[in-house]
């Protein structure tokens, strides 16, 4: 288990050609009794980051960025990201809702969703597609896309850096990969969560079934590093906090804590299960034991801990003036 040692405030670095922006503190809530919370209000994402990406200037009537002035010359406007976005891309699509947002939201855009298994959709927009397909083969998509989507892959990437790559090599120029990613083990700023809780023993097992499967979970901060060896420019990774549950005092966090404890508490028997039976060869009376006390520290709002979870994107860059191909590109 790792422990963050963020600035009060946030804090927004530059390491190996990426700029890297952290969330704030969070401050706990004295009431340790109190394990209710109003989840009427929809959650938002909610990152402290630093003021010069998102500076810009007007010029012409366009905007355009200031962040790294002189590296990108394109507007940064609506009008341009309507241009922009004529094919999307959503890798491990899952339920396919975001596709469906997207699609939604952009109807300019054509969509293509891809999983393994198909998602349980009724009522599709016209401009969005589903397809069923294992990203670990060869990709035969015939025209390059704008924007490509990828979320809570790990573990399900054999070799991020030939999977990034052929991102690269699927995108327009000026076109946008954007990784969202979770860390598999928890963290707590204070010290409450222990080296030895049975939290920390369930992801080192789950971490331990998939390394013997050949999908072992990535560190996810080197995937920024990886996008700009493949080629990427402009790369920005954004770590969040997603409490475990609502020990904050911040109602934000507070009700996001909340919805992450319902959504573990659901969802940890499905993903331990084959892991745990499988992978390190248990039986399914001591996989339902051991979850007895992981179910219950999970509830412990004297524990202040959260999931990292990281946004990182980087754009493809625009081809050299005598149209050769960027050596990144194979």
């Amino acid at each position: 288990m790792s422990t963050s040692n963020d600035a009060p405030g946030g804090a927004a670095t530059e390491q190996a050609n990426v700029q890297t922006v952290i969330e704030a503190r969070i401050d706990p809530d004295e009431n340790t009794e109190d394990r209710t919370s109003d989840i009427g209000s929809e959650i938002s994402s909610n990152s402290s980051v630093s003021s010069s990406v998102y500076e810009f200037r007007i010029e012409n009537g366009r905007k355009y960025q200031t962040y790294r002035e002189g590296k990108y010359h394109y507007p940064i406007d609506e009008r341009e990201s309507e241009r922009l976005v004529n094919r999307v891309l959503d890798l491990g699509t899952g339920t396919g809702l975001w596709a469906i947002e997207f699609g939604d939201e952009h109807p300019e855009a054509e969509v293509i969703g891809v999983d393994i298994v198909p998602p349980q959709v009724e009522f599709v927009p016209p401009n969005v597609f589903f397809e069923i397909d294992d990203i670990d083969e060869t990709w035969t998509y015939s025209k390059p896309f704008d924007y490509i989507h990828s979320r809570m892959m790990t573990s399900s990437i054999s070799d991020w850096k030939k999977y990034i790559q052929k991102c690269f090599n699927h995108l327009e120029p000026n076109g946008y990969l954007e990784l969202q990613e979770a860390d598999l083990f928890p963290q707590s700023d204070d010290g409450t969560l222990k080296p030895d809780a049975a939290i920390i023993q369930s992801c080192e097992n789950v971490q331990k079934a998939c390394t013997i499967f050949g999908r072992p979970f990535a560190s996810i901060p080197d995937l920024a590093t990886i996008m700009t060896e493949v080629g990427f420019e402009d790369v920005v990774l954004t770590k969040n906090k997603w409490p475990m549950n609502s020990w904050p005092k911040d109602q934000h966090y507070k009700t996001l804590g909340t919805w992450s404890l319902e959504n573990y508490l659901q969802g940890i028997e499905g993903w331990t299960m084959p892991a745990f039976t499988k992978g390190l060869g248990w039986t399914k009376d001591q996989v339902q034991v051991f979850l007895i006390d992981v179910r219950n520290e999970m509830k412990d709002r004297t524990i202040h801990a959260y999931w990292p979870v990281y946004s990182i994107y980087g754009r493809k860059p625009v081809p050299a003036p005598d149209g050769t191909k960027s050596q990144h590109e194979n």
